[in-house]
């Protein structure tokens, strides 16, 4: 192999392409390497942890053909420390690669390529949606958070997408609290769902292009597939529960209040929540207020009145402060509609005019 490539799209396509090889020691090799494809229609990166993998085209120029897998962390390490200016040429001979930039050269010992493992494509192409590279971001990484950080119950710790009648509605829970966001599709023949690991997700958010992106499933994994770039990830073999059920049908109040007054407040009141990190809301109809109250034995208590449009029955909740922020995270609106069912009940909190966002959280005991 024999190849020059723009050391900016090089060292760019490295860091994006080694995030999804093997970190842990002590496994394949080729897990760990990065393998680079010189063929007559052009260069490619591939990286697979079995998890997730990606396919990622470069431009440049291909003087030879080859394949050649190179170790993840040590290729990193040699990108990082590249002048943006200029070309890097590699060339393969026998079990060394050469990296040629101005008057520095490394020579790398390569992985046998043969051990790489081909990364799987879904079977069924019928399956398939487009969506913006940038809207999908932004869907992953907001809800993701929501997503339970322990595996022992595999479909908490993944977010479920669900295709029905032209919306695409993505949900997380932890159990304590739920974020479900809805997307209007283009397409309204697509029917499906299924569930990504969280931290699969969070990977491939960080390496989707900004334009548009076909996702493809089948019954074990899913493809996000760009211009350049082609990212999958396996799927979760577990039944996602019927949330549905938990969301109240009916409220007995509801504040709409200004979402800077929210931020605000309930910043200024978590400096005193205790060990628990619990926060008070009270809703006052007759007087038109949502209060935060929070106290700590050790250094003292913080109330927090903010006017607001209240409409229902007056009631007292406490929550963990870090759910009640996780909300500021999921929507722009400049107003948030709470609605509460009752003592002991969960939470719903919306962004007024938002229609895609429902975040829902179960209280604390009082």
């Amino acid at each position: 192999m024999n190849i020059s490539i723009e050391k900016k799209e090089f060292s760019e396509a490295v860091h994006t392409v080694s995030r999804f090889a093997e970190r842990k020691t002590g496994t394949l090799p080729a897990l760990s390497s990065i393998l680079i494809i010189a063929a007559t229609d052009g260069i490619k990166m591939r990286a697979t942890n079995l998890e997730t993998g990606i396919d990622l085209k470069l431009h440049g120029e291909v003087k030879t053909e080859g394949v050649v897998a190179i170790p993840a962390t040590l290729l990193q390490q040699i990108a990082s420390s590249l002048t943006s200016e200029g070309k890097i040429n590699l060339e393969h001979t026998g079990d060394i690669i050469s990296l040629i930039s101005g008057t520095s050269k490394s020579s790398i010992k390569t992985v046998p390529y043969e051990d790489f493992p081909s990364i799987p494509f879904p079977e069924n192409p019928k399956n398939r949606i487009i969506l913006s590279g940038v809207l999908l971001k932004n869907l992953f990484t907001s809800i993701a958070s929501c997503a339970s950080s322990s595996t022992v119950r595999p479909e908490l710790a993944s977010l479920y997408l669900s295709i029905e009648g032209g919306v695409l509605t993505a949900v997380t829970t932890d159990s304590f609290r739920l974020a479900e966001k809805k997307v209007p599709l283009s397409s309204k023949g697509t029917q499906g769902k299924f569930l990504i690991p969280a931290k699969n997700a969070l990977e491939i958010a960080q390496a989707l292009p900004d334009d548009e992106v076909i996702v493809s499933f089948d019954e074990h994994q899913c493809a996000f597939v760009g211009n350049t770039s082609m990212l999958v990830s396996r799927l979760t073999n577990a039944t996602y529960p019927d949330y549905r059920q938990i969301i109240p049908k009916e409220s007995v109040v509801e504040a709409i209040l200004l979402r800077k007054d929210f931020e605000t407040a309930l910043k200024h009141t978590t400096i005193f929540s205790d060990a628990f990190q619990k926060v008070r809301v009270s809703f006052d109809p007759k007087k038109n207020t949502f209060t935060f109250f929070a106290r700590n034995a050790d250094i003292g208590e913080s109330v927090e009145t903010l006017g607001a449009q209240v409409s229902g029955s007056a009631l007292e909740l406490s929550f963990n402060h870090r759910y009640l922020s996780t909300v500021l995270s999921l929507t722009n609106a400049e107003s948030l509609s709470l609605t509460a069912a009752g003592i002991g009940r969960p939470l719903i909190i919306k962004g007024v005019g938002d229609t895609s966002l429902l975040y829902l959280i179960s209280p604390m005991n009082q």
